[in-house]
């Protein structure tokens, strides 16, 4: 475990914070629209012009979200931030996704960091540091935050 932690230099956490980046913003693994969209909503980041379109394909049996997908442009760490945000609440129930949308932002906040086996999403933490920049990493969380709290999802 400490061994662990030696690795883990700031210069270290910024390479891996730079090429996670870069990697989800030019290839995102969960863009496009869900078939069909049991939920929908689309939030906009004022001050730079960012914006996130976000579907859920939900299993209703079992209140899960069976598939997440997002469009929208933004910087590298908005559409970055959304991207990781979809590969961990895919799967995950309705309540689960929420408490994790609220560790999100008392993360962003400087209060809390995410449990081992979410670990990658500690990676924008340092984004904390950036105000401006808080708005572009919790857009998408926000935009779930929104669709999964809708009163009258899609069929």
């Amino acid at each position: 475990m400490a061994s662990q932690r030696a690795m883990a230099s700031p210069e270290n956490q910024r390479h891996t914070f730079e090429q996670v980046i870069q990697e989800r913003s030019k290839k995102p693994r969960y863009r496009g629209t869900t078939i069909p969209v049991h939920r929908y909503h689309k939030c906009s980041n004022p001050y730079c012009g960012d914006n996130i379109e976000l579907t859920l394909k939900l299993n209703q049996a079992s209140d899960t979200i069976e598939e997440i997908k997002f469009q929208g442009e933004g910087c590298a760490i908005s559409i970055a931030s959304a991207d990781l945000m979809a590969g961990y609440v895919q799967g995950k129930s309705l309540s689960e996704a929420l408490n994790m949308i609220e560790s999100f932002h008392s993360m962003m906040q400087g209060e809390t960091e995410f449990p081992r086996e979410l670990q990658k999403l500690n990676l924008l933490k340092g984004v904390s540091n950036f105000p401006l920049r808080v708005k572009c990493a919790t857009l998408g969380w926000k935009t779930l935050k929104a669709a999964i709290e809708s009163s009258a999802p899609m069929t």
